[in-house]
This record gives structure tokens, sequence and C-alpha cells, in this order.
């Protein structure tokens, strides 16, 4: 996922270094003119829009690396990964918005870059938009679908992500389940991991470690975006001149941009930008209204829930947040597990003579997100000393999961049990310790800020 890597031009040029420093690096950058004759654009609004593409370009990647990593085969010429980004009018927020690149779409009138003949506006997907008619059709057709300006175009390829996580010395990604993929050749055990940048593109090109295909793919881009802010502000990368120009050049000598994204560009972001932190970063995707649309000629596709979409990028333009507000307390922090507690259906029973333990237990559960019953029961026998989950064993990360909020408790299978699990407190019961799934949905957008997806 090369996109990130073009956001990492904008988070560096958060340090504020100063013209000295960035002056020249500029001159790596291979220019593109994705706005030449464009003509009845949305109208722009208050903050910076830029459209990241990633593209599967190759060509300078090693025999070596080809193998290791599984970047074989032969490139499609087309966009792996487009991404939306808001920079707000104030520089202190930075909205990332993932499209799908099997989103259906409808691209402009336009002359083929391959056979030079002119098509009529047609359906496709939106990652062919590149393929068809270059950065100029795919900010066509991205303004098109979302009604937002772009002010500006980067393009990385995987040559560039590989060299600049390494160059930020590798990446920390936390998984609470094991992740495996047998076409990128990701192999992660569960736990925090130190990515090399061969490592963290198989993180962010897998598609087949669960049944989310792109989708879960965009929440593990996302994930390592977090990862990789958190890594460039909190490293000193951006207070360090020599640092800050080595990976700074490592960028931008394989990014495309437009001729308007130069050095006072930078600097100017820069100097708004010195306090960006994670939490300062928000991540959402389109909402979906169909994952298999049917489109003849096209194949299946991915359909916008228009309404909510519109919902989306109307807040883009109007230069609002998309997280809801968080909570003036700061919440308990909790425990990440692979299953949101709110799937949970949970039955409570008193295994003690404690009056109102059951009860007790039953709250402070539903308290966490999980789905209690809410009509605890006492056990037949009440001289319980440790406090047992029995689950069935087709519901074996659901009981992990609550394992994790009742710390200490005996995990025991019961076959044929159901979907339902059975928590019996015993005399050991202190607390229930918070949890929260790896991928937490907030808001109508589903958006999580950076903070919440990055190691903790």
């Amino acid at each position: 996922m090369r996109a990130v890597t073009g956001l990492s031009v904008l988070v560096l040029g958060a340090g504020g270094i100063g013209h000295a420093v960035v002056t020249g690096l500029e001159t790596g950058i291979d220019r593109v003119d994705p706005f030449r004759d464009m003509k009845n654009r949305p109208q722009g609004g208050r903050g910076t829009n830029l459209l990241l593409v990633g593209t599967d370009g190759r060509d300078r990647i090693t025999p070596e690396e080809k193998e290791k990593y599984r970047l074989g085969g032969v490139p499609c010429n087309c966009t792996d990964t487009l991404m939306l980004v808001h920079l707000s009018a104030d520089k202190k927020r930075a909205s990332v918005v993932s499209l799908p690149r099997d989103s259906y779409a409808e691209v402009p009138a336009h002359k083929d870059l391959t056979t030079g003949k002119t098509h009529a506006s047609h359906p496709v997907k939106l990652n062919a938009a590149y393929a068809e008619g270059g950065p100029g059709l795919t900010v066509r057709t991205v303004e098109h679908m979302t009604g937002v300006k772009i002010d500006h175009y980067l393009e990385v390829d995987f040559t560039s992500f590989m060299k600049t996580v390494d160059t930020l010395g590798g990446v920390r990604i936390c998984t609470p389940r094991p992740l495996k993929d047998s076409y990128t050749g990701l192999d992660l055990a569960a736990g925090p991991h130190d990515l090399s940048g061969g490592q963290a593109l198989q993180f962010v090109r897998s598609r087949h470690v669960d049944g989310a295909s792109d989708l879960g793919r965009m929440q593990r881009q996302q994930k390592f975006l977090a990862s990789l802010i958190e890594r460039a502000t909190g490293s000193g990368v951006l207070l360090n001149p020599v640092k800050f120009r080595d990976v700074t050049s490592t960028v931008l000598g394989s990014v495309r941009a437009d001729k308007g994204f130069g050095t006072e560009q930078m600097l100017e972001l820069g100097r708004a930008m010195r306090g960006f932190t994670p939490a300062s970063s928000e991540f959402a995707s389109v909402p979906l209204g169909d994952v298999s649309y049917p489109v003849k000629g096209v194949g299946s596709t991915v359909k916008w829930d228009e309404p909510k979409a519109d919902r989306l990028f109307q807040a883009l333009r109007d230069d609002k947040p998309l997280a809801p507000e968080r909570p003036a307390a700061p919440r308990p922090k909790a425990v990440r597990v692979d299953v949101p507690p709110e799937r949970i259906r949970v039955q409570v029973y008193n295994g003690t003579t404690k009056d109102g333990l059951g009860k007790a237990v039953d709250d402070a559960l539903r308290a966490t997100g999980f789905d209690t019953s809410r009509t605890p029961v006492n056990a037949d026998s009440r001289d319980l000393g440790r406090t047992l989950i029995a689950y069935d064993p087709r519901w074996d990360r659901s009981a992990k999961s609550l394992a994790e909020a009742l710390p200490g408790a005996e995990l025991r299978e019961v076959t044929g049990q159901g979907a339902t699990l059975k928590v019996t407190a015993g005399a050991d019961f202190a607390k229930v310790r918070p949890v929260r799934a790896e991928e937490t949905e907030q808001g109508e957008f589903s958006t999580v800020t950076g903070d919440q997806v990055a190691c903790p």
C-alpha cells in the first residue's frame, strides 16, 4: 500500500526544520500534471485535499526481493490503493478516507492512454481509471464521485514504500491474532512485531487473512499508517536535520506529484503541523451499500451507500471532523481482543454465597460492552473458588476475548453449549477489565483515530 508512503511526505514535512534542509529535495520528484484541461471541477472548501495513489510498479525491486515478498507477475498499470486525505484549515487534523479499489465508478469521457481512442463515459472499477487515463482521469473520476476538489496529487510505488519504512528503522504493528497469507507470504504470530519495509509491504497488501478481503486490507492499511505516524513523530526523525533529509529524500526519490507540490508547500504544512500526533489523525472508509454489485462487462464491484457517502464527503468539504467527539474524561485503557464484546452473549451465574455478586459481574460486563442477559442466577453449587467461563469450542475466539475481561478465570470447553457463554463468578472475582476489539468502529463512518489503532 504505497499511498501511506505518500502521506509520510506530509508527516515528515511537519518537522518545521527549515528551508535550508528541504530546499533541493523537490528536485527528486517526478512531476505530473493531473489537472491539465480539467473543467467543471467542484468548488474548493476549507483546508487542503490530497489524493494519494499507490501503484503496483515494481521495476526497481531486485529479483531476490520479488521472490521473498511474492511480488511476481505482470503489473496491472492500475492503482493498488487510493486514499483521499483532508488536512484541516487549522492544520490540527488529518482525515484519511480509504476508497476501495473495486468501487463502482463511471469515468468521464476521455482518450485512452494505451490505444489513443476516445471513449465516452462508461462504468469501471475505480482502480481501472488510472490504466485508461493515468493520473488525470483518476483525479477527474474521484472528484466526480466525491464532489471534493483535489488540491494535490501524490503517487508512489512498491520501492518507495519499502525504502521509507527501512529508513525509519521499521514500524511496530500489534495484532491480537495470527495473520497468515500464502499469496503475499505474510506470517505473523499474535502480538507485537517490528516490521521491515518488505514485511510491512506484505502486511498492507494481504487480502486473504480473513473473509473481509479488500475491506479488511484497508483496515490493516489504516493501522499501519497510524503506526507510521507514531514512528515518525515519536522517534526524533522530525527534529534531526540529517535523519529528516535521509528519510525525505528516500520518499521523494520515487514519488510522482503535481507541479504545485513543492518546497514552499512542504514548509507551510510543516510549520502548521509541528504538534501532529497519531491522535491528530482519523481514518474512515467510504460507507458501502453492496459489496458484490454486478456490472455487465466489468464484473463484481463495490457499490457505495450514496446517502452516507454524500454526508461523509460533505463533512470533508465543510472541514468537519469525521470521528465523533471524544469524551472529556479519559477512558480506562482497554485490552485489545479479537471479537468485539458487543457480539458476545453472556449468561452470568453466582458461584458463591455472596449475595449480589452475580448482578455485580453482569453489570460490569455489560458496562464493558458485553451482551449480558441482565438476569444473573445462582449456580447449583455455590462454593466456587475460581471464576469459570464455559464455552462451546465453536465460539473459542469469543471465549478468549471474554477471558481477557476476566483475568485469572478458568476456560472450560462444553461441546454443544451454543453461542451463549456462561460465566460462573467465583470467590476470586475482583473486577472486570475493559476490552475492545482491534478494529474499533465509531460513528456513522466507522472512524477511528490514530492513537486507537497504533500499538499501545
